[in-house]
């Protein structure tokens, strides 16, 4: 190993590694540089000396493994960074936020506990992924469909927790989230909502239960270790449809936006409909030296053409309507009569059955289905391709989505880089989601990415939007803009730590949150 965690010793180390390998098996303690490459970030941006850098990782495999686990850190006062899975690429994959840190590594733990066909839900661990998930589904001839998000390698527990979200009508997945096993630092277990009932039926039914809700606080925090989350199910539809809208011009992005929130807002539309820029929709079918090799962004004319050949939009709507085929088909007529009002919108739409399998990564999404099509994206720039990903949450109107295009695309010119980006839609509000995407053996790229994310974080705040979700370069950062009466959101936050994890061993630093034993490390990558 070539990294200790802070304030520790060589020789006290190893002695909790043993005490380590008693609980969880010798086997499943890394401590190897070579083994630890895994817990690293893969799409890092910025300099490329060694940051976020594991000490070492421990797999447990049950909940009593990782009470154990917690109690040694918390004799050895040694930090921890709890993972699922630790496929959170472009927001800094399994690296803990402070280095030195101990990856908790729970993909051992990847039981499905539970599937409700009557009432449509599942109970998971750590380790299932969508995959596992969607395959446990089709083999035991469920109809049932999970909502997956792009890449669907992913852990369900992981992705919800990040506050993740998909493309079908479950396509929130925090919202689809109902109730949670948690141990916290202290080595105690909580299960929330209904499940605070010892014999409770209800506790993937209903999240509030009696009194206080907590799962909420668990997402995006550094408060517990989730060990055991339900999510819902969606019924298999009697058919869908698919729909793709291309759009000329970079303006229409405007018509777009005002065009689709009536139609989300009334539950017409009711899955996570996407608006794709002509790049992002590009880099799934084709890499950016068949349109441009120079430097720079690509031009004006470059993009022209491209999206001429390719038969594609400057932005590019999907959706999906699910139910009856006479009640689709009305509803799809209402959508495309509003939308055929966008001067030269080409339509169009392909049906299935229930229990069809479409074609293409986007589409298969659409319908339930995980794929991992969207790393065709790390291709676009050739070389060693990665990603880092601004995500400001963007008003449901056309002049915000303007404004924010605008000022990400002119900020992503200024470094270099093309305007990777889309905005996928919500009720009342868009996630504008920007790839700012390098070659990592490059490193005028990869210093230019993560100068631009910084950037762009400030300028989105100038404007007054935040982030929904940040990379661990600027976690410090993306909190300290939710700056209303001089930080006071993040000051409670912190109380809940220090109450819930008074030695601070939980993920210090995850979302900007410090634990007063690490407070000083605030700004330091």
């Amino acid at each position: 190993m070539s990294v200790l965690p802070p304030h520790c010793s060589a020789q006290r180390f190893h002695e909790a590694l043993r005490l380590f390998g008693s609980i969880v098996g010798e086997t499943h303690v890394v401590v190897s540089d070579n083994e630890l490459i895994e817990y690293a970030d893969p799409f890092a941006p910025g300099p490329q000396e060694p940051r976020f850098a594991a000490s070492a990782a421990i797999l447990p495999g049950s909940v009593d493994e990782i009470r154990e686990v917690l109690r040694i850190a918390r004799s050895y006062r040694l930090p921890l960074w709890p993972v699922s899975t630790g496929r959170n690429y472009a927001y800094g994959g399994a690296a803990p936020r402070l280095s030195g840190s101990i990856v908790v590594d729970l993909r051992r733990m990847n039981r499905i506990l539970e599937v409700d066909e009557t009432l449509g839900y599942a109970l998971v661990e750590p380790g299932v992924t969508y995959f596992d998930l969607h395959e446990h589904l089709r083999a035991r001839g469920a109809k049932l469909w999970i909502d997956p998000p792009a890449a669907g390698w992913g852990s369900v527990v992981g992705n919800t927790l990040e506050r993740g979200f998909g493309y079908t009508p479950y396509g929130d997945h925090a919202a689809m989230q109902c109730g949670m096993e948690v141990v916290l630092a202290t080595g105690d277990i909580v299960r929330t909502g209904m499940g605070g009932i010892e014999i409770g039926r209800s506790w993937q039914l209903y999240k509030p239960g009696f009194g206080p809700s907590y799962d909420a606080m668990f997402m995006q925090s550094n408060f517990g270790i989730v060990t055991k989350l339900g999510i819902a199910l969606m019924p298999r539809p009697a058919s869908y449809l698919l729909a793709h809208l291309r759009f000329g011009g970079e303006a229409d992005l405007e018509a777009i936006v005002e065009t689709l929130r009536p139609f989300k807002l009334d539950e017409t539309i009711r899955n996570h409909a996407v608006v794709e820029g002509a790049v992002r929709f590009a880099a799934g079918v084709s890499s950016r030296g068949e349109w441009y090799d120079g430097q720079g962004p690509m031009p004006e004319s470059a993009i022209d053409a491209m999206t001429k050949r390719l038969g594609i939009g400057r932005w590019n709507l999907r959706f999906g309507l699910y139910g009856e085929p006479e009640i689709v088909e009305a509803q799809f007529s209402v959508v495309k009569r509003a939308f055929s009002r966008v001067r030269g919108v080409r339509i169009e739409a392909a049906r299935y059955a229930g229990d069809a399998r479409p074609e293409g990564g986007g589409d298969r999404n659409m319908a339930g289905i995980p794929t991992m099509t969207a790393f065709r994206m790390l291709d676009w720039r050739g070389g060693a391709g990665a990603h880092v990903d601004f995500s400001p949450i963007c008003p449901f109107t056309g002049r915000d989505a303007m404004r924010q295009y605008w000022l990400a695309k002119t900020r992503c010119a200024e470094y270099g880089f093309d305007y990777y980006g889309g905005f996928t839609a919500g009720t009342r509000h868009l996630h504008h989601i920007v790839a700012t995407i390098f070659d990592r053996d490059d490193a005028g790229q990869t210093d230019a990415a993560g100068d631009l994310l910084r950037v762009l974080i400030s300028d989105a705040r100038a404007a007054g939007y935040g982030q929904y979700r940040t990379h661990l370069a600027y976690m410090d950062l993306a909190a300290a803009q939710y700056d209303f009466n001089d930080g006071a959101l993040l000051r409670l936050s912190e109380t809940i730590k220090d109450t819930l994890d008074p030695d601070g061993i939980l993920a210090p630093g995850k979302s900007g949150i410090w634990p007063r034993a690490w407070r000083d490390r605030r700004g330091y990558t």
